[in-house]
This record gives structure tokens, sequence and C-alpha cells, in this order.
């Protein structure tokens, strides 16, 4: 069987991370998770400006939550909504790296395994896939994958230098049938 995006990216440590994060990175075709989030955006007007244009969702405590994924040989799509909020994103293998397309943002991410978590750290970012954006600005861009209580667990948060926090969002997944 041909290894998922995230068994190629993560090699052998992809098997050595819990079974709820194992299922969800193991998916082939469709598959759909629901849960719950809780949402926090930065007060900076500029930062909220950079979240929307990023196509990121408002602020919300346990926002109701699902993700599809079609996960395929060439990549896998993304199709988030947060209580009718949708977050769409494209991920695909760029060498070693993990590419995610979000709006007009394409990030390149070097994923490792620690403690049981994937952990995703920004190497590069292009606007609109032309305008390289400095690494520097994303040194705060920390993405955390894990399982607790059996379920798969999320925290990502963004900010950037000067503009402080963009979004914080953490939640739980679990399956909920196919998309």
């Amino acid at each position: 069987m041909t290894p998922t995006l995230f068994q190629k990216l993560l090699g052998a440590s992809f098997y050595s991370l819990p079974p709820a994060v194992r299922a969800l990175h193991g998916v082939r075709g469709h598959a759909r998770y629901a849960g719950r989030t809780t949402i926090v955006r930065g007060r900076n007007p500029l930062a909220r400006l950079c979240a929307r244009v990023a196509g990121l969702p408002r602020a919300g405590e346990d926002v109701a939550t699902t993700v599809a994924f079609d996960a395929g040989p060439a990549g896998e799509t993304w199709r988030r909504d947060f209580g009718g909020q949708p977050m769409r994103s494209q991920l695909r293998r760029d060498g070693q790296l993990l590419a995610e397309r979000l709006g007009p943002l394409q990030f390149r991410f070097a994923l490792h395994v620690h403690d049981g978590a994937i952990w995703w750290h920004a190497t590069r970012v292009r606007l609109l896939g032309l305008v390289p954006l400095p690494a520097a600005w994303f040194d705060r861009l920390q993405c955390r994958e894990a399982e607790h209580a059996g379920r798969y667990v999320f925290q990502v948060e963004a900010a950037l230098p000067l503009l402080g926090l963009l979004i914080r969002y953490e939640g739980w997944l679990e399956p909920a049938g196919d998309g």
C-alpha cells in the first residue's frame, strides 16, 4: 500500500505516534472528523486584517468543528468548518517538507515527532506563490498535534513581529464518518 503524505514525511517516527494521530494521518480517500475548537484572535487591527486575508476563522468558545479530508497520491485537501466558517488548505510533499497552501499564503513546514506529538515548524512562506516573506516573521507560528483521552487534539498559534497574535486555536477531533 502506498504510504500517506505524513507517513512519507515522518518515516519510521510516524509509527511511534499515538493511535488517534496515526489514524487521522493514515486516511486514504475521504474521511470526515468532527469535534470542538476554541479560537482566540489577536486584538491589533493589522493582525485582524492579516487573519481575515488569510481566511482564518473568527474567535469563539467551544465552536463546532468539522474537517473533511480528501487524501490521494498527490497530496491532501483539508476542508475545515469552524461553526459555519470554512477554511480550506491543500497539502503536498516538497522534498522533506510539508507544503501547505492556505488562502494567498504558501507555507513550507519541517515536521518532527517529539513526546508522541507532531510539531510543525515554518521554514519558508510565500505570498501568492511569488513573493518570499522573511522566515523570521513566522518564528511564532506553532502547530502541535497529539492525542489526549483517546482523541486527536491540535493546537495552532500564529503571531507576527510588531502585530502580535493573529490567531490561536485548539481543540479535538474524532472520526465522524465518510466525508
